[in-house]
C-alpha cells in the first residue's frame, strides 16, 4: 500500500524550481479569478513557483515542464498564464502550439471565454485574428496571442516573449528548431512545455531530455513539475493500481472533487493496465538507456567478451560512416587462433578507438593501419572510398547485400540460434556495447541492417565492425597474400 502525505498532495512528486527572490504568481492567480477562472491549489502551485522573479526582474525560470495526467487542468494554468502575459506582463508575443491545429483551437476557445466573460477583460482585446488555421488576439496595448499546429516551420520568424509547447510528448527536433531560436534575443522570454507522459521512449525523447535535466536538479533555468507516479510501464506488474492513495498522489484534481473517484474507477475497468497506468497515472515509458539489446540480448554479448581475445594474422578493416556524418568509426575483424573469429574497434593508446566526430581523420587513419596489410578494406561511403583511393589505398565499396550479409554474420556470430555458431568474440570496448545496447534493426528488403533506436545511441561501432566481418569472411573481396613482411596486428 503506497503511504501518500494528503496534505502535500499539490505538490508533485517531482519538482525542481530555480532559486526566486519574489513571484508573480498570485498576480496571475488574482486575474484568473477576476475573470472567473478559479485555480486549484495545485495550480497554483505551479504558478507561484513558475512565476518566480530574479532580483533583477527576470523570470527565474527560462523553461517551465509540467508533466500531469490528462484531465486534471493543466490547460487552465496555460490559459491563466497567457492572460497575465496578455494584461499584466507586457509580452508582446505569445505562440501558443499544440501537435494538432483542433488542440491548439480548443485551447483559443477557452481562453476567449475568459475574455467574454469579463467587461474590464473585453474592452482590452483589439480584434480576434481568424486566419489559415491561425486563430489570436491582438491587444490594445499591442500583445499578440497566436494559437497554431506545431509544424517545422510554425513559429520561425516570431519573436516569441512566451512559447507554450502543448502535448509535448510528441515534440520533435524539427519543431524544437522552428521555435526555440524565436527566443534568443527576448529580453525575459519563457517556454513552457506541458504533456501528459509520452507514448514511448522514441517519439517522447525530446520530453524525457527535458525530464532528465529536471529530475536532475541541476538546471538553472528550468522548473520542473511531475505529478505522475514513480516507476516505469515495464514495471506495472509490481504495482498496486487499484490504490487509491496512489490514484490521489497521481491525480491532484481529485483533492478539489474537480475529478471524481467513481470515474477514474471506470478508467481503471475499461482501460488496459498500461493504459491506465500511462494515462492516468502518468507512469512514463522506459528511457532509451532501459530499453536496451533489443536485437542482440546482453547476455548473449556478454558472454562473447573476452578481454584476451586478438587476431591471428591479416585483419580485415570496416569503415562506417553514418548518414548524418556526425561520427564515424573504424573497426577490425580476423581470425583466432581457436578458429573463433573476433571484432574490435581500431585505436591506439594516444588517439583511444577509433569512433570520432566527421570523417577527415580516417583516411590518415587507413594510411596507418595499411601497414599491417590487412585482407581488405571495406567502406560503406562514396566520399570516403574516393578520397582512400586517391590516396593510394586498396578499398572495396560495399553495396547493400555486403552491409545485410555483415549484420547477419556478427548477429549469429553472437546470438545466433545454433550455440556452436557463436564464434564471434569482443573485447567490451565501451563504445561497441553502447552500439550494440543502442541498435534496432532497419528493414531491407527481406532482410534487415543496423539502426539507432534513439538519438543518444549511435549504431556506428557495430556497424563498422560488421562491415569488418562481411570482409574477413568473403574471400573474393580479398587483397593478394603481401609478398613482404607486414606489422603484427598487435
Amino acid at each position: 500500500m503506497t503511504v501518500i502525505d494528503l496534505a502535500a498532495v499539490e505538490r508533485p512528486r517531482v519538482v525542481h524550481v530555480p532559486r526566486f527572490s519574489t513571484s508573480a504568481g498570485d498576480e496571475v492567480i488574482d486575474l484568473a479569478a477576476s475573470a472567473g477562472l478559479i485555480l486549484d491549489p495545485w495550480q497554483q502551485f505551479v504558478l507561484r513557483n513558475a512565476m518566480g522573479e530574479r532580483p533583477d526582474g527576470r523570470w527565474s525560470a527560462f523553461e517551465v515542464g509540467l508533466v500531469v495526467a490528462r484531465q486534471q487542468g493543466k490547460g487552465s494554468v496555460l490559459e491563466a498564464r497567457e492572460l497575465a502575459g496578455l494584461v499584466l506582463f507586457g509580452e508582446k508575443q505569445i505562440v501558443h502550439t499544440a501537435h494538432e491545429l483542433k488542440t491548439s483551437m480548443k485551447h483559443f476557445k477557452r481562453l476567449i471565454r475568459l475574455f467574454d466573460g469579463s467587461d474590464d477583460l473585453r474592452r482590452r482585446v483589439k480584434k480576434v485574428i481568424n486566419s489559415n488555421g491561425k486563430e489570436g488576439l491582438e491587444m490594445v496595448n499591442g500583445a499578440v496571442l497566436e494559437c497554431l499546429a506545431r509544424t517545422k516551420n510554425a513559429g520561425r520568424g516570431f519573436t516569441g516573449d512566451l512559447v507554450v509547447l502543448d502535448e509535448a510528448y510528441a515534440l520533435t527536433d524539427e519543431q524544437m528548431e522552428a521555435s526555440m531560436p524565436t527566443m534568443l534575443a527576448v529580453d525575459n522570454a519563457q517556454v513552457w512545455y506541458t504533456s501528459s507522459p509520452p507514448l514511448d521512449a522514441i517519439s517522447g525523447q525530446i520530453l524525457m531530455a527535458v525530464r532528465d535535466r529536471g529530475e536532475a536538479g541541476v538546471a538553472e533555468r528550468l522548473a520542473w513539475f511531475d505529478y505522475g507516479l514513480a516507476g516505469n510501464l515495464d514495471e506495472i506488474d509490481d504495482m498496486d493500481l487499484d490504490d487509491k492513495a496512489a490514484w490521489l498522489a497521481a491525480l491532484p484534481s481529485m483533492r478539489s472533487g474537480r475529478v471524481r473517484e467513481e470515474n477514474v474507477q471506470v478508467m481503471r475497468d475499461v482501460l488496459t493496465n498500461k493504459g491506465f497506468a500511462r494515462e492516468i497515472l502518468g507512469i512514463w515509458p522506459p528511457k532509451p538507456s532501459q530499453l536496451g539489446f533489443r536485437v542482440i540480448a546482453e547476455r548473449f554479448w556478454t558472454a562473447m567478451l573476452d578481454p584476451a581475445s586478438q587476431i591471428a594474422g591479416r585483419p580485415a578493416i570496416g569503415v562506417y560512416v553514418p548518414p548524418d556524418r556526425s561520427y564515424s568509426a573504424i573497426a577490425a575483424a580476423g581470425r583466432r587462433e581457436d578458429g573463433g573469429r573476433h571484432i574490435e574497434l581500431t585505436g591506439n593508446e594516444l588517439d583511444g578507438d577509433d569512433y570520432r566526430p566527421g570523417t577527415a581523420w580516417i583516411v590518415g587513419r587507413l594510411r596507418q593501419l595499411d601497414t599491417h596489410v590487412p585482407s581488405v578494406m571495406v567502406i560503406d561511403d562514396k566520399a570516403v572510398a574516393d578520397e582512400a583511393e586517391a590516396a593510394g589505398l586498396v578499398v572495396h565499396r560495399a553495396g547493400v547485400a555486403d552491409v545485410v550479409t555483415g549484420c547477419q554474420l556478427l548477429y549469429d556470430g553472437v546470438a545466433g540460434p545454433d550455440p556452436g555458431g557463436r564464434t564471434v568474440h569482443h573485447l567490451g570496448q565501451q563504445a561497441m556495447t553502447d552500439a550494440v545496447a543502442g541498435a534496432v534493426k532497419r528493414k531491407i528488403g527481406n532482410s534487415w541492417a543496423w539502426e539507432r533506436h534513439d538519438l543518444t545511441s549511435d549504431v556506428a561501432p557495430i556497424a563498422a565492425g560488421s562491415l569488418a566481418l562481411f570482409g574477413h569472411c568473403t574471400p573474393r573481396v580479398h587483397r593478394p597474400l603481401p609478398t613482404a613482411p607486414m606489422v603484427a596486428w598487435r
